[in-house]
């Protein structure tokens, strides 16, 4: 890997040889929360009950590496929420939750190339499965929030994998699908923008950081600092 330099302004490369092509790859993998939306949607769902300046301030906190372990802050995160109102989770999905400009863009193109894709993500499933439906993805993992009489109990329910989809199931779920599909783990391509999407990135073929923490941009051998998702298809082709 070399110095980083700038093929255009806000992206940033750093690797030695130039970049394959993007049909060379067979599986993306998109975290969600200011990755492929625009928004942080437990912060949204917290600005419900008026607590969205305290979530936020332990995301902020996380995603910059400051709090190490994702599991104890999504959990600490998690608790705040009891008693709000599930109906708070489609609130927020009709009203607050946008994709990210270049998101359809990019994966248009990765379908038409012919690559997987993978949702995995630190977020919840509320979300994540409703993307799904909507841009036609293939995987997705993701945390999900227990509710009980119409209310969320601030806990997330276990799953067959486990109960908090952190780094390291991030990292596990991209080798797992590669596995799954035949591929290297040299074909795939991981993107994100918080230190918990590190593991994975460093378990891709190709990593990217988009709008990331310093943290991020660091490990990443391209950085979107400017734009859209779309900028990836400029230095894959």
């Amino acid at each position: 890997m070399t110095d980083s330099h700038a093929p255009a302004d806000g992206l940033q490369l750093r690797r030695a040889t130039p970049l394959p092509p993007l049909a060379h790859f067979g599986l993306i993998a998109l975290d969600m929360d200011s990755t492929l939306i625009t928004i942080e949607c437990i912060d949204e769902i917290a600005a419900a009950v008026g607590l969205k300046a305290q979530v936020a301030a332990i995301t902020e906190a996380t995603m910059r590496g400051e709090i190490a372990d994702f599991r104890e802050s999504l959990l600490r995160r998690v608790a705040l929420l009891k008693g709000v109102p599930e109906g708070a989770l489609q609130e927020v999905y009709d009203t607050r939750l946008q994709l990210t400009p270049g998101a359809e863009q990019l994966l248009e193109a990765c379908k038409a190339a012919g690559l997987k894709t993978l949702l995995v993500s630190g977020g919840f499933t509320f979300f994540a499965e409703r993307l799904r439906a909507r841009l036609g993805l293939d995987f997705v993992r993701s945390n999900r929030l227990e509710v009980a009489d119409g209310v969320l109990t601030g806990r997330v329910l276990a799953q067959a994998w486990g109960d908090v989809c952190d780094g390291a199931v991030k990292r596990a779920t991209l080798l797992d699908v590669a596995s799954l599909l035949g591929l290297d783990p040299a074909r795939t391509i991981a993107v994100g923008d918080g230190s918990n999407d590190i593991p994975m990135m460093q378990a891709a073929g190709l990593s990217v950081a988009f709008h990331a923490k310093p943290r991020v941009r660091e490990v990443a051998e391209v950085s979107i600092d400017t734009g859209g998702l779309e900028r990836l298809l400029d230095v894959l082709g």
